[in-house]
Parts: C-alpha cells; sequence; structure tokens
C-alpha cells in the first residue's frame, strides 16, 4: 500500500504543535508495516540543506497562476522518512515559522503559501507528477492541507482515496472570496455545500467537504466536535458525514520518552525501581531555584500559553498549591499577557513558583520527571500528548474532562486503575478541588495509593505502532468502501 501525507510540518523537521508529532511518527511506524509512505510538504528556509535529496528536482511550471515550483524528493537523515518537498523560495525561504513572520503575525499570503501545497498533493496523488509513484491514499491533516481534496473532487477524475485528519478545529484558514481565482479554484465552489463558510472561504471546511473519509485525534473529540459547542461553526457539517468520521487517538514516541534511557534526565527510573525520580524532583527544584523539599508537592505546567490550553486556570490555583505547601514550576510561552502573569507568579513566590518562557525540549522531559502532578486545565484538547507523557514518567496528570484528556486519563477515585485526576468545569473552583485531591492523595498512607497509580500510567501503552495499526486498518477499509 502507497500512502501520501500531505502536510504543513512534521517533526523533526519543522513542528509547532502536535500535527508534527503525528506526522513525523506515523509513517515511520507504518513503514514497519509494509506500507510505502510518503511526506509531502513546504520546502521551508534551510530545510533542503537538512536531508538528504534522492533524485532530480520535478518541474512542475506554474502549479498556481503566475507561481513555479518545483517537487524536490528527499529522505529525512533523522528518522529516514521518505519526503517529496515543495521548493519554491518566494514563498516558502522565509523567516519565522511557518505560518507566521518573526514578529508573530500570519503571513498575509498564507492563502497561496498552502494553496501551493495543496496543488503539489493533488499533482502527486493524480497527475503522475513523481515518476513511477502515485498513492493508493492520500492523507491530508488540517486546513494548511485542505484544498488538496477540494483539486481532487473537482478534476473529476479517477484518483486516489482521500482521508483528512482534523488536528485542531479552532484554526480553519479563513480567507476573503477574491483569493479563488489566485489558488486555480473555480468561482462555483463558493457555496455552502463547497468552500463557503460565513462569508468566506475555509480551507479546513474543504478538506472536511471534499475528502472521502475523516478522522479526528480522539473518540472523544469527534462527539464534541458534531456539537454547537465544540463545532467552531462546522457541527452541521461534521455531523451530517458523522458516518464517514473516526476519532482515532494518538500516540507518542516511547524511545523519546522512557525514564530508563531519558537522556536530558539526571538519574533514570522505570516502574520496577521509582528511586531516580525523587533525585530528578531534587534536580528540578535546584535548576528552577526552589526549596529542595522532598515532602512538598510538585506540580507541572508544560504548554503554549493560549486560552485553549486554560494557563490562566492553572494561574488561578497557585495559591491553592501554595496553601496546601505544594510547589509549581511552569515551562512555556505565547500570549504576552498570559506570559507576563506567568512572570509575575514565579516573582511573589521564588522560593515555591519557578517560571520558564520559552521552549527548551531538555526541561520539558525534567519537567516530566521531577514533578509529581501535571496541570492540563484545557479548555477542549483535541488528544493532549502532555498527559501521556506525564503518565509514562509516573507523573500524575490533573486534567479536565474533554477530548483525548477524558480518553486517556481516568480519575484514581472512580476505578482501581485511575491514572490522575479529572475535574469537570473549566473554571477556577473545579480545578483547585482537583488540586486538593491531589494533595490528599499525595499524603496519604505514606504514598502508597500515589505509587500505585503512578505504576497504572507507567504500564500504558500509548506507542505509535498501536496506532499504525488502527489507521492501516482504516486504509483497508477506505479502499475497499463503496
Amino acid at each position: 500500500m502507497r500512502v501520501l501525507f500531505v502536510t504543513s510540518e512534521a517533526y523533526p523537521l519543522v513542528k509547532t504543535g502536535g500535527l508534527a508529532d503525528v506526522v513525523g511518527a506515523l509513517p515511520v511506524s507504518l513503514a514497519r508495516l509494509g506500507v510505502d509512505a510518503r511526506i509531502l510538504m513546504p520546502a521551508y528556509a534551510g530545510l533542503l540543506d537538512r536531508v538528504e535529496v534522492t533524485g532530480p528536482a520535478i518541474d512542475l511550471g506554474e502549479a498556481l497562476p503566475n507561481v513555479r515550483a518545483r517537487l524536490v524528493p528527499a529522505r529525512d537523515l533523522a528518522g529516514g522518512r521518505s519526503l517529496i518537498l515543495v521548493d519554491c523560495p518566494a514563498l516558502y525561504e522565509r523567516p519565522g515559522g511557518p505560518y507566521l513572520d518573526e514578529h508573530g503575525h500570519d503571513w498575509p499570503d498564507n492563502f497561496l503559501r498552502f494553496g501551493l501545497l495543496g496543488k503539489a498533493g493533488a499533482l502527486v496523488a493524480a497527475r503522475g507528477a513523481v515518476p513511477d509513484w502515485s498513492p493508493d491514499v492520500v492523507h491530508a491533516s488540517d486546513w494548511q492541507a485542505g484544498l488538496t481534496p477540494a483539486y481532487l473532487s473537482l478534476w473529476g477524475e479517477r484518483h486516489p482515496v482521500t482521508l483528512f485528519t482534523v488536528h485542531n478545529l479552532h484554526y480553519q484558514g479563513i480567507f476573503g472570496r477574491e483569493i479563488l481565482p489566485m489558488v486555480d479554484l473555480p468561482d462555483h465552489v463558493y457555496q455552502v455545500d463547497g468552500v463557503e463558510f460565513y462569508g468566506h472561504v475555509s480551507y479546513l471546511k474543504a478538506g472536511l467537504f471534499y475528502s472521502r473519509f475523516l478522522t479526528t485525534v480522539s473518540p472523544s473529540y469527534a462527539r464534541e466536535i458534531q456539537t454547537p459547542m465544540g463545532g467552531e461553526g462546522l457541527h452541521g457539517l461534521l455531523s451530517s458525514r458523522a458516518w464517514a468520521l473516526q476519532g482515532l487517538l494518538n500516540g507518542v514516541d516511547q524511545d523519546e520518552w522512557n525514564p530508563a534511557t531519558d537522556p536530558h534526565l539526571p538519574a533514570a527510573y522505570g516502574p520496577d525501581n521509582l528511586s531516580g525520580k525523587a533525585v530528578c524532583k531534587a534536580a528540578l527544584q535546584r535548576e528552577m531555584g526552589l526549596a529542595e523539599r522532598s515532602d512538598a508537592p510538585l506540580f507541572g505546567v508544560v504548554s503554549r500559553f493560549v486560552e485553549q490550553k486554560g494557563i490562566d486556570l492553572a494561574l488561578s490555583v497557585v495559591s491553592t498549591v501554595l496553601d496546601n505547601g505544594g510547589q509549581m514550576v511552569i515551562l512555556g510561552s505565547g500570549d504576552p499577557g498570559l506570559e507576563w502573569h506567568v512572570r509575575g507568579a514565579a516573582a511573589a513566590a521564588p522560593e515555591s513558583v519557578a517560571a520558564h518562557i520559552g521552549y527548551d525540549e531538555g526541561l520539558s522531559h525534567r519537567i516530566q520527571a521531577g514533578c509529581d502532578a501535571l496541570l492540563v486545565p484545557s479548555r477542549f484538547e483535541p488528544c493532549g500528548l502532555t498527559q501521556l507523557y506525564a503518565m509514562r514518567y509516573g507523573t500524575l496528570p490533573v486534567v479536565r474532562r474533554t477530548g483525548g484528556l477524558a480518553d486517556t486519563v481516568i480519575d484514581l477515585d472512580e476505578a482501581d486503575a485511575g491514572t490522575g485526576f479529572v475535574f469537570d468545569a473549566a473554571d477556577p473552583g473545579a480545578l483547585a478541588e482537583a488540586v486538593r485531591r491531589a494533595v490528599a492523595h499525595y499524603r496519604e498512607d505514606e504514598g502508597a495509593a500515589w505509587r500505585r497509580t503512578m505504576a497504572n500510567g507507567m504500564a500504558l501503552d500509548f506507542g505509535w505502532d498501536r496506532v499504525a495499526r488502527e489507521y492501516l486498518g482504516l486504509y483497508g477499509e477506505v479502499l475497499h468502501a463503496p
């Protein structure tokens, strides 16, 4: 079976969120199952210098009006993934990130940059752009790849089965109607049964409407996005296509996230010998300037600072943590106002609250290993990975009952096989009560129940091989669907 992944990012080449983790890991696990998987993505600035080019470039000519591009076959040096890079320096050779400039603003021509990605995906899929290779399944992800299934459907010729995955419905790729001729789309697609979305063009809706099958990254999120509360204005379309929609949980790289072998940690440990976790906690307290107290329940936050993630809720329980003899360490960045409040919380109680503003991969591992509990108070969460990392590291997640958090964390007061603490309402009082419950369990029976809960989480399998088997089964289903 041959599968083409159309994506705007893939770890470790380019990453801004969970999409990169999925596309970075899933093709590798599928390859172990015999799938010929290739990743089509833009050749961002410097990317061609970090891969092995494996063949001559393929000229696409004017892939879009007045936009010339070529395809460069390559291989990722780190993971061995097969790549097809869309090379268009005028659109992709820029400073900043894949979507934002160096000042944090959307590139004004993102409609064109990712229209080209979508068109390139369709050319590879249906019109033989890559000699001697064409996919059986096109697997596109998020709004940046939403036009691939649209082009394929509109061309009206035989083409591979299309599957579209929503990693976060909140980001929709909304543009004005005037962009349609610039991305080579006919005006008749601007209708409810097409790309029109409340007076604009939505690339995400294009993917959802024109793809044959749909997935998202957890069963609960698949249900939530069919409701007015969680559907971001697309619930009608999604509920009408419920027959084509499945929720499949993401996985994690269990080699990279393994406390027994993690090079970022000061001490190794595992479910059979947890002594190294105490070493990691003391080392994290020293690194972050906290008072070195083994008896203090240490709560961690590793997150983007955006409203979705509930960072304001986490800040609202700092006093609850401190009043109960605990400490808190926070890692992340994002909204400047939230960053200011995080710095203020750390400055007000430097021996009990510490913060690092920015991205630090090594520190994120040390926080997972050194903390006793991890706060994940998301207002909505398609899947979430930090709670999976936490359980793997014997750190008990405190999560809101939503999306993938609800699917992966079992409240220890609700089942013997509990793995963490779950609360319902997205408000400070509900989270504060969950924190108080966590502290009570931490101190109960000299921590015996806490250690049992740690063992429950560390025993779970959230590896990508499981996810790959599920997707391989789904690919087989969609290939043989009527």
